[in-house]
This record gives structure tokens, sequence and C-alpha cells, in this order.
């Protein structure tokens, strides 16, 4: 890949992010809100932003970023993905502990709830599955399988939680990212053929 057309790929990747962040950031909803609560919505638009960032890191799509480097930059923002999640569930439990207990038990009268508590989980095992790689001593096919199908409901839960929320998140700018995770995942998932069959 030439200079131009990587600086290109990394200002696409830059605009995708930066854009919802700063069209939330922009919202007059956030007047009414204390800093607890700002920081947790936040946190889940960083996730979001994440979620675009790791499949093409597992595809080897950014430039620079390819074989062994790019695995190690995944397995960071896995552990930064996860750290956010945490954040945005806890300033959550933070500023209202009875819906939070509500959305894990799946009872929340709200529809994104249960899609977001589903996401949690996936990407939480997701984790623990990579940090269990070599323990669990699982086929390397079975292992990314397995990590690629957490990884897929995650994405798909995350999503759909992201889309049915009214919030700080302006809906183009939301939508446009929800769209571009979803591409990047299907992208990397036919790149690196994970539910091809191959021959013994």
């Amino acid at each position: 890949m030439g200079p131009a057309r990587s600086i290109l790929v990394w200002a696409a990747l830059g605009i995708a992010v930066a854009v919802p962040i700063a069209a939330a950031a922009a919202s007059p909803l956030l007047a009414w809100r204390d800093p607890v609560y700002i920081a947790a919505g936040f946190a889940g638009i960083a996730a979001m932003a994440l979620l675009l960032v790791q499949p093409l890191l597992a595809g080897g799509t950014l430039p620079g970023l390819s074989g062994r480097r790019g695995r190690r930059v995944h397995g960071v923002i896995g552990g930064a993905l996860v750290a956010a999640v945490a954040v945005h569930v806890g300033g959550l439990w933070i500023t209202s502990p009875p819906d939070v207990v509500d959305v894990l038990l799946f009872r929340s009268p709200t529809p994104f709830s249960e899609w977001g508590a589903i996401a949690m989980w996936a990407v939480f095992a997701a984790a623990l599955l990579a940090a269990l790689r070599r323990r669990i001593r699982l086929r390397p096919q079975t292992w990314r399988r397995g990590h690629a199908a957490l990884a897929a409901v995650t994405v798909l839960c995350s999503v759909v939680h992201a889309l049915l929320i009214e919030g700080t998140m302006e809906t183009v700018s939301k939508a446009a990212l929800c769209a571009l995770v979803v591409l990047a995942a299907v992208k990397a998932g036919a790149d690196l053929r994970l539910w091809t069959i191959r021959p013994r």
C-alpha cells in the first residue's frame, strides 16, 4: 500500500471515529446530565469506535499494522474495549443501580437494554477466550471461529443497542458509524475466511 493510500485510510478512520464523538459532544442534552452519566455515555461511544478498529486490525486492513504487530495491537485495543464497556456500565450503575440490575436480569422495560447486556457479556467472553487461548489448547481454527462468533454477537447487539437509543449521539453520524462497524466485521470475516471449511 502506497503512502498516499495509507494516509487516506487513516484519515478516513479518524473521521469515522471523530465525527460521531464531536456530534455527541455538541448535543444539547448534555446540559441536563451529571458528569458521571456523561462519562458513561462517552465510554459507550468510545466502545463503538473501538468496535470499528478491531475487525480492521484482525483483517490486516490498517496500514502498518498487519501480521504480528496488528495482532498485538488488536489485543491491546481489545483490553481498551473491555475497559470502555466496564466504565460505561459502571457509570450507569453509579447514577442508577436499580436500572442496571434490571438490565442485567433482562427485565428492563427499555428495548435497547437487553441488546446492550448481551453485547457486554459477549465482549467479556471474547476477551476471556483470548486471555485463556494458550491454556485451553483449542485447535487454532476452532479458537478463531469461537472468538469470531463472540465478536459477531458483540457487533450485532452493540449496533442494535446504539441504534435504539435516542440520546446524545446524533442520528446520522451514529447510523454511519454502526454501518461501518458491520461492514468492517463482515469484511474481516471474509478476508480471514473464518467459515470456510478447509480440507484436513
